[in-house]
């Protein structure tokens, strides 16, 4: 083993996964995210957000199989950034309850365009995902005082920098790429390593997705091509680490592959908003009955330490900005809104109704509350006081999407785009991915323009 205990470990599980060392409900949780990740970009073939890097991915038009969502077919890099940034687009993809960010977007990107390149099986797609995904969550995971969370604290966004992580390992998975390779590989990601919580409220923060998944197919191609990458990045000292981060105040997860599954921990989303928005919005759907519209006085929200960092954008202009707003999505779930997909309209952000309440919200911090834990006081012009808590949002891994929770998103999502009939066979191709030949052909089929 090299003398980098860390960078051995990765390499050696990227290398040493297979589809056989799967259990049955990682299989199953790698379809779910399957079927998150589709719906998610399909969703967003016209969103702003994913129209630069499918119109650039059109005019280059570089040969390739590797296809587009809904458009045409292209080299794994051109249609990972596109594909990982629709998916990206609205917010409403899925989440990993220990901090990595979001996983599908850099890492089913990766696999499904690496895998239709390269002729792989369905056993070989989902193997790279699940690689991916557990490289990625391990990582930046360590819960609320872990590298992500840590890492958003410092103004970097974890879907971005451990995303090109997930998506190396993805790549090289497809690749069959040796442990010397591997470590190559990941040591050219590590000094790609960007993405600035600052883009919040614009088109970057998609982008992050597609371009982590683009960098992480680029790398494991370089190494591949003999490209020499460095083997200490990933130590506790001396790496990316402590570039970032900078001192030692948080906690470094273990990088142990054999004691459980991080796919398990996947969180998916009810509302196309920040998931720190989540619990806020809850508990204003929760006081809005018990309001019963009585003239509002004021609201305070209490929040944990990290709700605002992500999520603390105070006056939004743009439906993208308030995507991004505590305050703002509380507003709009007090007026009625459902916080869904095709809800955050620029136009949203002028409603008299919702700028009305948010000059009557005020969010206090609370160091030592949980994380995702929020408490709502509403005070009424008459005096009374209304409170409401939420503790966990739906679609966390402690309050998780059934499979017909997947479906009626899916649905919700993509008939508008496939029609029903053509949505609900995609939905069962998806249900059951991998278990017949040829299934990646039919997706293929189902996304091709």
């Amino acid at each position: 083993m090299s003398e980098f205990l860390r960078g051995a470990q990765l390499s050696k599980f990227v290398s040493e996964n297979s589809f056989d060392a799967l259990p049955n409900e990682v299989v199953e949780a790698a379809r779910q995210a399957l079927v998150d990740y589709l719906g998610v970009a399909i969703a967003a073939v016209n969103d702003a957000a994913a129209s630069s890097p499918r119109k650039l991915a059109a005019q280059w038009n570089m040969p390739g199989k590797a296809q587009v969502i809904l458009g045409g077919s292209t080299q794994p890099m051109m249609a990972a950034l596109a594909n990982g940034t629709m998916a990206h687009a609205m917010d409403l993809d899925d989440t990993h309850s220990q901090g990595c960010g979001h996983p599908s977007g850099p890492c089913w990107s990766t696999a499904l365009a690496m895998a239709q390149q390269y002729d792989s099986t369905e056993a070989q797609a989902i193997t790279a995902f699940v690689t991916g995904y557990e490289v990625m969550a391990r990582l930046g995971g360590g819960g609320t005082f872990g590298v992500g969370r840590t890492l958003q604290v410092r103004g970097f966004h974890p879907t971005s920098m451990v995303g090109r992580m997930g998506a190396v390992a993805a790549a090289s998975s497809i690749l069959a790429l040796d442990a010397r390779q591997i470590d190559n590989a990941f040591g050219c990601v590590a000094t790609t390593a960007s993405g600035l919580l600052g883009s919040f409220g614009t088109h970057g923060k998609p982008f992050h997705a597609g371009k982590a998944a683009m960098d992480g197919i680029l790398s494991a191609e370089l190494a591949k091509e003999g490209f020499i990458g460095g083997h200490q990045l990933y130590e506790k000292q001396n790496g990316w680490l402590s570039a970032f981060l900078r001192d030692d105040t948080f906690v470094i997860p273990e990088l142990d592959f054999i004691e459980r599954w991080e796919l398990l921990e996947t969180g998916y989303k009810r509302y196309a908003s920040c998931r720190a928005t989540h619990t806020p919005a809850e508990t204003a759907f929760a006081a809005r009955p018990l309001i019963d519209g009585r003239p509002i006085e004021r609201i305070v929200v209490y929040l944990d330490r990290t709700a605002l960092v992500t999520a603390g954008k105070t006056n939004p202009k743009t439906g993208l900005e308030g995507r991004f707003s505590i305050p703002f999505c509380i507003a709009m779930a007090l007026v009625g809104r459902n916080l869904g997909p095709f809800d955050f309209k620029d136009e949203i952000t002028k409603d008299p109704e919702i700028l009305n309440l948010l000059q009557k919200i005020e969010t206090i911090v609370e160091p030592d509350q949980p994380e995702d834990e929020t408490r709502l006081e509403v005070y009424l012009e008459n005096g009374e006081k209304i409170e409401t808590v939420s503790e966990i949002p739906f679609g966390d891994p402690r309050r998780p999407f059934t499979w017909d929770d997947h479906h009626s998103k899916f649905t919700e999502l993509v008939s508008p785009v496939l029609g029903v009939a053509k949505t609900e066979a995609f939905f069962d191709l998806l249900k059951r991915f991998g278990e017949r030949e040829g299934d990646l052909n039919k997706l293929r089929d189902f996304i091709a323009r």
